[in-house]
């Protein structure tokens, strides 16, 4: 992780073997997402009573690339005499929540492909090769700006001639519409 694993305990007393145990959750959490940026596990007795018993609240807060992934576990009723056997249960059953979420989220983040480029054909209407940049006209009649960064090669900005066919990927500039990646038709893009 890159930031320090924070535990805190709430009208609870902490233990170093509770403690443990929820860094051996957090690690087997790391190992089967790849990587957690940081976690934040809070662990909470919610009231004191004597007849109805006590309830402890899990919230596990867990910072991951691209996100933020929140487990608040239902709180779990301990009847006092079973309060130390039950939290680690309270623990099992919010980590095992946290680990379903994170697998949910990694595999959203896999799945999540590019959108796929609308790719266009036109003609070079216009070049102004001296301060390198130029116009493409489309089928249907528009002017978009590019300029010699917008070319799939950057030598290729020599090679173009007013009428050139390209292809091109519209896109919307600092000025208005643009066209994001140019090159000769008949040619790759990279």
């Amino acid at each position: 992780m890159d930031r320090p694993l924070e535990i805190v305990f709430h009208n609870l007393p902490s233990s170093p073997e509770d403690e443990a145990e929820i860094r051996g959750w957090v690690d087997k959490l790391e190992r089967r997402f790849g990587h957690l940026i940081g976690c934040r596990v809070a662990v909470e007795l919610l009231n004191h009573r004597h007849r109805t018993g006590n309830t402890i609240d899990v919230h596990i807060d867990m910072s991951v690339p691209g996100g933020e992934v929140v487990v608040t576990r239902e709180p779990h009723r301990l009847e006092r005499k079973y309060a130390k056997t039950d939290l680690p249960a309270s623990l099992h059953a919010a980590f095992k929540a946290a680990e379903r979420r994170l697998l949910e989220y990694k595999q959203r983040l896999q799945h999540q492909e590019k959108p796929r480029e609308e790719v266009a054909a036109g003609q070079i209407s216009q070049l102004y090769p001296d301060e390198g940049y130029g116009f493409v006209l489309t089928l249907e009649g528009a002017q978009l700006y590019f300029d010699s960064n917008a070319l799939a090669h950057h030598d290729d900005f020599d090679k173009l001639r007013v009428g050139d066919r390209v292809h091109y990927v519209p896109a919307f500039g600092d000025t208005g519409p643009a066209a994001s990646k140019v090159w000769l038709a008949g040619g790759e893009p990279d």
